[in-house]
């Protein structure tokens, strides 16, 4: 497909043909985003060819959507491009030669792109057709008959690229061997670097702001939906992305709800509600979590009573032995707690972050995880979030923060009090 120079097209703009296939504009050519440094990306660029080299792979599509599970993902990692205009954008990278990025939109939108990106070859899909795309870039790589290792969209469910973009590929590089890759990218990223771990950092400050921000709109008279706006709003300002935000009230004196809301309602907050949530902030594809409970009046007994002597010694528990060299059983068995006191608790209490969520899951009777992550190791990112309930399964308080995993205690990346949020 030809592209044109801006002076081609500057007098024809209004034809799409030209329009979309338009390079070098002086579009946002002042516009500022913050960048990985070029020797992260050799980092990843070398970690990912030794991947390749172990699973004997001249090439590999990485996927990366918008969808919580991915967040990014791998093609985010390579490029530092984050994507919402379709399921998956791609970065064709091979074990030689430059890696491309295949992005949604062509026009203004991919003049934009290409001042972000750290992938200079970038291409547009023309129209979703990301297969005809890819397979002209593997062509000119010459591996047409190469081995071509296709990553997971969305780790989490195992999920791929769509059946047509699939079976695009098939049809016009047949002489081509593909094999679907689970579990990728997740290697590479479990272990967090120092730039890496800044953009957690930041992201931990994100989730603290949007939770002031919750709190201080804590009054008679708001909706859930308007406290989403006031912590989304936070994070926005702030420079990130928005990866979830869960929020749900009840009534202190007669509680019917153990966990957020993950769809914030009309409901109107009154005197005597507690509000409960669980909000993700990312910063440049790398995310935080918190979640701790705002009172709106003071708390019953009860209710103090429930986060003092359960919430809070719970949750400790599990931060004093999130450590390097323990192992995840040892997590898994300090929330033996909830039980022994006489209470229970939803059946995830902890799990990492390499995007986004993601193993290792820590669940009340068992540990999900690689290999490789069994023992807790400096660089690696926890959500220790225990949702403690009541016996009655009526009440419950969800309460986390994320953690980095340093050579010594664990670093807390944001900087909200471990305490009941009391609002009047």
């Amino acid at each position: 497909m030809p592209q044109y120079s801006f002076s081609e097209v500057k007098d024809h703009l209004d034809d799409w043909r030209v329009f979309n296939n338009m390079v070098d504009s002086p579009y946002y050519r002042d516009a500022v985003y913050e960048q990985f440094s070029q020797a992260e990306y050799e980092r990843r660029y070398d970690a990912l060819g030794k991947k390749m080299r172990e699973r004997g792979l001249d090439c590999v599509i990485v996927p990366g959507g918008p969808n919580h599970w991915s967040f990014g993902g791998g093609m985010l990692w390579l490029s530092g491009h984050w994507e919402w205009h379709a399921m998956a954008n791609y970065v064709v990278f091979p074990l030689q030669g430059e890696p491309t990025l295949v992005y949604s939109m062509g026009g203004t939108h991919i003049e934009a792109t290409r001042r972000e990106s750290a992938i200079k070859d970038v291409r547009q899909s023309r129209g979703g057709r990301f297969a005809e795309v890819m397979v002209e870039r593997i062509k000119e790589l010459g591996l047409e008959r190469g081995r071509i290792g296709i990553l997971e969209v969305d780790p989490r469910f195992h999920d791929y690229l769509p059946v047509n973009q699939y079976n695009a590929l098939k049809e016009a590089l047949p002489s081509a061997s593909f094999s679907f890759e689970s579990g990728f990218m997740h290697e590479l990223v479990h272990k967090k670097s120092a730039e890496e771990l800044h953009c957690v950092r930041k992201a931990g400050k994100l989730c603290q702001s949007a939770m002031e921000e919750l709190a201080a709109r804590c009054k008679p008279g708001v909706t859930e939906f308007q406290l989403k706006a006031a912590a989304g709003g936070a994070i926005l300002e702030g420079g990130g992305d928005i990866d979830f935000v869960i929020i749900g009230s009840t009534p202190m004196t007669d509680p019917a709800l153990i966990f957020g809301n993950p769809r914030p309602s009309g409901r109107i907050l009154k005197d005597g509600d507690i509000v409960i949530m669980e909000m993700a902030a990312g910063f440049r594809g790398y995310s935080a979590q918190i979640g701790s409970p705002v009172c709106i009046g003071e708390p019953p007994k009860e209710v103090r009573r429930f986060f003092d002597d359960i919430v809070l010694p719970g949750f400790e528990k599990m931060v004093a032995v999130a450590r390097p060299g323990h192992h995840l059983e040892e997590m898994r068995e300090a929330g033996r707690w909830y039980r022994e006191k006489g209470v229970q608790s939803r059946p995830i209490h902890v799990h990492g972050i390499d995007f986004v969520s993601s193993e290792p899951h820590i669940f009340t009777d068992h540990v999900q995880a690689e290999e490789y992550e069994q023992v807790l190791q400096p660089g690696m990112v926890l959500v220790i979030e225990p949702n403690a309930v009541s016996a009655d399964g009526m009440f419950g308080i969800f309460f986390g923060h994320t953690f980095i995993i340093t050579d010594g205690a664990p670093e807390c990346v944001d900087g909200y009090p471990w305490e009941l949020t009391v609002v009047r």
